[in-house]
């Protein structure tokens, strides 16, 4: 039996393993109403466990877009629609008949997180990371300096982003960050045009990217190679990318050779390929593709950003000073060190890839903002019975998709062992969305449900249709509204 449940629920613990036992007496157990906040990956990863493992549990999803699935929808590279598969799953949980949707509700703001605690048995805040990480440098505010965040966010069709209107203009672009997003922006400002138009990449981004002068980017980092926090399937997808030659260093990579056969099979394959991309000489068709590309990206190592070097009007990037760093410890958890040496480099646009931020949604959750998370254990917010996270405002904003689902499923295990063992008193029944539809109703709010949604959904994919693309997303909150209402 043991083993069996062991199978259905991968990397579960003693108390997650009861979970299968469950369903003997599921039916006659108390109603437990949750509310969750945040329809990203966390929050339908959180809430199918949910249903799943008690059949007394009413989900309702909060989210303050119209439209559902976060990142899955606005930080996913277009190009990578395999990633968006998960939203099939995702629609699968939001149809169950104990779950609902109410888009258009900003918990925070339209509601408090009091007011949420008063109509459910319990609270789980999945909204993410949606603040930017600054870069605390001079210049960082000049024309031509955005943050990766905003960037992803416009050429996803993030509403709040779409009136962006990045200055492409310059040849030369610089990323601050050696991670998957760093390398999405670089591989859609340099893929050819006609594969982006395949894609459900916004309309004007398309545009603007259409008329681009970049071609040549640089990633910078303030580590060394085996520090890098890209994987594998990006930098393939880079060093392929049609019309494009990447240009790595190879005294980057000397004395490497001896340290890689030690290192864990990941990190191992990563370096291997990046070595072979330096040290290398490309033959063949390989050689013929790379002597007749028009464009090119190329790692930087040991460098970190001292300031953003103004043009001669004082207005826009001209380029940026930087640190040159040396490492101090071995492997992944290598630290760098400033030294007094800097290096002026040239570009008239930069990108900030430094990492997400989650921010404080309600003063009554505890948050550490050194941190940038909600203080928890297992999922359970500390000093605030009922309240629950999960997600990047759980432990950071860091990991895949899968990542998400585990730590999902274990905030939702959280819940379920409180409400089973009467640390969650589930004993009073709750309003629900009964209490909040009216104190929306009295606030103006009109919340867009599911079937709003799947409206919305209609038509973005009927306008993508006309255009030859998957879709083609609405970028007006009140378009928006306006379709779901139809």
């Amino acid at each position: 039996m043991w083993r069996l449940l062991t199978r259905v629920c991968p990397r579960v613990t003693g108390s997650q393993a009861l979970a299968g036992l469950r369903g003997l007496s599921l039916k006659t157990s108390p109603e437990l109403k949750v509310c969750i906040v945040g329809s990203g990956p966390a929050g339908f990863y959180t809430a199918h466990h949910l249903l799943k493992y008690r059949e007394s549990a009413v989900v309702d999803i909060y989210e303050k877009l119209p439209v559902p699935f976060g990142l899955v929808r606005f930080g996913v590279a277009p190009d990578h629609p395999e990633v968006k598969n998960v939203i099939n799953a995702f629609t699968q949980t939001a149809h169950h008949d104990r779950c609902s949707f109410y888009g258009n509700v900003n918990v925070g703001k339209d509601v408090s997180i009091e007011e949420l605690k008063q109509a459910y048995h319990a609270v789980v805040l999945t909204y993410g990371a949606e603040a930017n990480r600054t870069l605390g440098i001079p210049g960082e505010n000049l024309l031509g300096v955005y943050s990766a965040k905003t960037f992803v966010g416009w050429y996803n069709g993030l509403p709040e982003n779409r009136k962006l209107n990045p200055e492409l203009s310059s040849e030369t672009a610089i990323i601050l960050g050696h991670g998957n997003v760093a390398l999405d922006i670089a591989r859609i400002l340099l893929s050819p045009i006609d594969s982006l138009r395949k894609t459900d990449i916004a309309a004007h981004a398309l545009e603007a990217i259409a008329a681009s002068k970049v071609k040549r980017i640089l990633l910078v980092g303030r580590r060394g190679p085996l520090q890098v926090a890209f994987t594998i399937k990006e930098l393939r997808e880079m060093i392929n990318l049609p019309d494009t030659c990447p240009l790595l260093h190879p005294s980057d990579f000397e004395g490497l050779k001896h340290i890689v056969k030690d290192l864990p099979r990941p990190r191992k394959r990563l370096t291997e390929l990046m070595m072979k991309a330096a040290l290398e000489k490309p033959s063949g068709k390989e050689a013929e593709r790379r002597a007749t590309a028009c464009k090119e990206w190329g790692l930087q190592f040991l460098r970190s950003p001292l300031e953003v070097i103004p043009s001669n009007n004082g207005k826009r990037v001209a380029g940026i000073r930087l640190s040159v760093n040396k490492l101090e410890g071995l492997g992944e958890s290598a630290k760098f060190v400033q030294t007094e040496d800097v290096e002026d480099l040239e570009c008239g646009l930069m990108l900030s890839s430094i990492g997400y931020k989650s921010y404080p949604i309600d003063p009554s959750v505890p948050f550490d903002q050194q941190q940038g998370i909600i203080p928890n254990n297992l999922g359970r917010v500390l000093h605030a019975p009922g309240l629950y996270c999960s997600g990047w405002v759980k432990r950071g904003p860091t990991g895949v998709i899968v990542t998400t689902m585990h730590d999902g499923f274990e905030t939702a295990e959280s819940v379920l062992e409180d409400a089973r063992l009467g640390a969650l008193d589930v004993s009073a029944s709750k309003g629900g969305f009964q209490i909040m539809e009216a104190l929306l109703k009295k606030r103006g709010v009109h919340p867009v449900s599911f079937s709003g949604w799947q409206k919305i959904d209609n038509v973005e994919v009927a306008n993508g249709k006309k255009a030859g693309k998957p879709r083609e997303k609405l970028l007006d909150v009140q378009e928006m509204i306006e379709v779901a209402n139809q």
